[in-house]
């Protein structure tokens, strides 16, 4: 982007009561995504998970009303255990790729957005866990943005502990 294009992050930094590979499986392992992805009241009914670099996850968090909204996750890199790091992109049911704003999405959500998400284990049964977001376009987009993983965040640490 030029000088002109000022981009914005959103980061949310999480400690959770749960071992670091238990943290790693519910961001790598379909069955574990299901149970948290998607903001409070929604449920993630796919999660065909192809994580490796190089490989591409599709994610679908449905809506309390019923409306599916699928997403890519691009792997760029996975250093196991400590860094994931992949672009994210809306989709379609079939995994191509959306614009935004033709989904009824607010204007300043970019069409990929590269997220870094590390993993640090604080104790063996704790771990601080950091999701970065690069790439907005205004300050408000990026609270939307927080607010939605945040409540993503909630359902995992939930998930977590069942």
């Amino acid at each position: 982007m030029n000088a002109d294009h000022k981009t914005h992050e959103m980061t949310l930094t999480r400690v959770f009561d749960a071992p670091v590979a238990q943290v790693w499986r519910a961001w790598s392992e379909s069955e574990a995504v299901r149970q948290w992805w998607g903001p409070t009241g929604f449920t993630a009914p796919v999660a065909k998970m192809d994580f490796r670099e190089g490989g591409t996850s599709l994610v679908c968090m449905r809506t309390p009303d019923g409306h599916d909204m699928y997403n890519t996750w691009t792997y760029q890199q996975i250093v196991p255990m400590q860094r994931i790091e992949f672009i994210h992109h809306f989709a379609d049911e079939h995994g191509n790729q959306i614009d935004p704003a033709a989904m009824g999405l607010p204007p300043g959500i970019p069409s990929a957005v590269r997220h870094v998400l590390t993993f640090k284990a604080i104790s063996n049964q704790q771990t601080e866990f950091t999701v970065t977001e690069f790439g907005y376009t205004s300050p408000e987009v990026v609270e939307m943005s927080r607010a939605g993983m945040a409540q993503c965040l909630d359902k995992l640490a939930e998930s977590l502990r069942e």
